[in-house]
């Protein structure tokens, strides 16, 4: 259903192309020089609606093949497994900060602002 979607819409928009081809064609040919921009630009415009309805109908589940991985530069290689440690050792360190301020009893929300009175 949805591929016949898609040969609708291309049959739509090339129609539309063509009417107004012609019309920008038989404007330019009655004189309107500004016309002749637009007799290229629909065309284009075709063109482009056949590539993107091609696209649609088979580049769009491109999967890689069984077996193949992706290469990834030496360098960067252990760059996830890095990230990783890193931010288990950021949450392990703020879980730490947070416990000893919880266990320290201090009153954080006593601040020389909320002390302040006018």
């Amino acid at each position: 259903m949805a591929a016949l979607r898609l040969h609708i819409g291309l049959l739509v928009g090339l129609a539309i192309c063509a009417l107004a081809f012609r019309f920008e064609l038989s404007r330019a040919l009655q004189g309107n020089s500004l016309s002749w921009a637009y007799v290229g630009e629909w065309p284009f415009f075709a063109g482009f609606g056949i590539y993107f309805w091609w696209f649609v109908l088979n580049g769009r589940e491109r999967r890689p093949r069984k077996g193949h991985r992706a290469t990834v530069a030496p360098e960067f290689a252990n760059m996830a497994a890095e990230w990783q440690r890193h931010q288990r050792e950021l949450l392990e360190s703020q879980a730490a900060t947070k416990s000893s301020i919880e266990s320290s009893g201090e009153d954080l929300t006593d601040t020389p602002e909320s002390r302040h009175t006018t």
